[in-house]
């Protein structure tokens, strides 16, 4: 029996109920192989990567830690331009300053809520030759205009890197997230749809670049009987006890997937039928994991007032993410779009959408929101 006003979260961690985790953990104490690496940190490699669909991965610290090595391993140095997506958090920008290199702000559409390929072009031809990579997000699960981008940027001759952190299980056209760029990341941040309590994952079919970030990301310790570097290395690789939770996470992946859709369909039967409220697109090219269920609003009833409703009843809730176009840090830099990214902020909620909600706390939070519509009817 669910509490009547018991903590609702955004998305907390869950565990198996097999204990899949302390199984791999177990075997590492028991071979005292704690840190560094060790064969849950191999095994985990090979077995996302299998996953996903993708030759290689490096088990890294964090999903922020992960962008920093693709853009290293995509040869972004300093003064090169980077086309980001300014729909994000601003783990996915600011790498692209750890490089001193020069981010650009790519603006969003509505149909994906992710880079606009149009803005993307606008960007490529009046950077041309400046431009040395391309970051699109597919945020809050929901792919971004995958072919549109792809040709794009293989037109132009910059690499791809696809920040998947919120989008591990989503398939546009069939194929995993992650997978079509030169470069893919993914994130097992507390909130994830899978968590290790942190971690990320690079991945690539090229394996050459794949190795060079296993050695940048443990010191760039050269071979050598003595301590040896000739490069600057990080301290960016998972630990092996890390690498055993994110093992057992990833067998119940699919179980995850499942009731993250089942808590967007949920919402979106309960809350379609109020007045000036969408909810986040879905294409039929675009199978979702629905790490997040969103929703607009455009009525009397603003986003902040939803927020407020279920804070006071002790559930919560976020906006939509700022752009980065107008983050006090980046506000130097440009911005190519015509302010779709800017509505969503305005206008948008991510409701609860943790995995261990149940029915009655999915009714909860729909109720207190309906509460709103039926108090603005009555003035």
């Amino acid at each position: 029996m669910v509490e009547k006003n018991s903590k609702i979260w955004l998305s907390s961690p869950h565990m198996s109920d097999e204990g899949y985790e302390m199984q791999y953990i177990q075997e590492a104490f028991d071979a005292n192989w704690i840190a560094p690496l060790g064969t849950n940190v191999n095994e985990f490699e090979k077995e996302l990567a299998a996953k996903v669909g993708v030759k290689h991965a490096a088990a890294l610290v964090s999903g922020t830690s992960a962008i920093h090595m693709a853009l290293k391993a995509a040869g972004v140095r300093e003064g090169d331009v980077v086309l980001c997506q300014s729909l994000t958090f601003s783990a996915t920008a600011n790498p692209i300053i750890y490089q001193n290199a020069i981010p650009v702000f790519i603006d969003s559409n509505y149909e994906t809520w992710n880079m606009d390929p149009e803005a993307l072009e606008e960007a490529l031809e009046k950077y041309s030759n400046k431009v040395k990579a391309v970051i699109v997000v597919h945020l809050y699960g929901l792919s971004a205009d995958m072919d549109r981008i792809v040709e794009l940027c293989a037109k132009y001759k910059v690499a791809l890197i696809e920040d998947a952190a919120e989008s591990l299980g989503t398939t546009y056209k069939g194929k995993y997230t992650g997978t079509f760029g030169d470069y893919g990341i993914f994130s097992f941040n507390g909130n994830k749809i899978i968590t290790t309590s942190g971690g990320g994952m690079l991945v690539s079919n090229n394996e050459e670049r794949i190795s060079k970030v296993r050695f940048w990301s443990t010191q760039a310790r050269d071979q050598a009987r003595h301590y040896q570097h000739s490069e600057i290395g990080y301290n960016y690789r998972m630990s092996n006890i890390v690498a055993g939770i994110g093992r057992g996470q990833l067998k119940v992946l699919e179980h995850r997937v499942a009731k993250k859709k089942y808590i967007y369909e949920f919402y979106k039967r309960e809350l379609g039928v109020l007045d000036n409220v969408e909810m986040m697109p879905m294409n039929e090219w675009n199978d979702s994991n629905c790490w997040l269920s969103c929703i607009i609003v455009s009525g009397k009833v603003k986003p902040l007032d939803i927020m407020k409703k279920l804070e006071t009843n002790n559930i919560e809730a976020r906006p939509i993410w700022k752009p980065m176009h107008m983050q006090p840090i980046f506000e130097q830099y440009d911005y190519i779009g015509t302010g779709v990214s800017n509505k969503l902020f305005e206008n948008g909620v991510c409701l609860p959408s943790d995995t261990k909600m149940a029915d009655e706390d999915l009714y909860r939070v729909c109720n207190i929101i309906k509460e709103l519509w039926t108090e603005e009817a009555h003035k």
